[in-house]
């Protein structure tokens, strides 16, 4: 059995760490580049009947 696995971790959270551990032992040049990869950026679109909802209605003049 794995390590992250007996330490009761899934393997998307053991990766996570990893990673960070990794981008922060980095010389601190390099770290600032590789720490802007730690960021993410999601959206989030709510579905309706099959089909993504608009949250804002725009009329055209």
């Amino acid at each position: 059995m794995s390590a992250w696995r007996q330490a009761g971790l899934n393997y998307i959270n053991y990766s996570n760490i990893a990673a960070k551990v990794l981008r922060k032992s980095l010389k601190p040049q390099i770290r600032t580049e590789a720490l802007r990869r730690d960021e993410s950026h999601v959206r989030i679109t709510p579905w309706a009947n099959g089909r993504p909802a608009n949250l804002q209605t725009t009329t055209p003049k």
